[in-house]
């Protein structure tokens, strides 16, 4: 299997499934977020989006503007937010909560419609 087609289903079902956790159950975001003030939640979380991010990166870096690119984009940003947890923690946490704040219904929206789009590369339900 093709590294993109199946990068772009593993993030597909990754996006929605957390698209749905947190609508289903809204408490989940304050729980998050109350986690990341834990010194140890927090190295945990920020080397597990390290890893994530890097092997993403290492096995997928195509920046051609089709969906290759968001799964690219999606790879980048992990690693940069889990670096940024690690060597800036708590400014980090202070930008992710406004950030959360402001935007939480639109960037979750968000990534429920790039789930699907991923989703709909890899099983063609509509033709594009």
């Amino acid at each position: 299997m093709d590294s993109s087609i199946f990068l772009a289903q593993f993030w597909g079902w990754y996006l929605i499934i957390f698209f749905l956790i947190l609508s289903l159950n809204p408490k989940r975001i304050k729980q998050i977020f109350n986690d990341l003030k834990d010194e140890k939640f927090l190295i945990i979380f920020s080397f597990m989006a390290i890893i994530v991010g890097l092997l993403n990166v290492l096995f997928h870096n195509i920046w051609e503007p089709n969906y290759t690119l968001i799964i690219t984009l999606i790879g980048w940003s992990s690693l940069f937010l889990g670096l940024a947890l690690f060597m800036f923690p708590k400014l980090t946490v202070k930008w992710l909560e406004i950030i959360n704040i402001k935007m939480v219904q639109v960037i979750y929206t968000l990534l429920f419609f790039v789930g699907i789009f991923l989703l709909n590369v890899v099983y063609s339900i509509i033709p594009l």
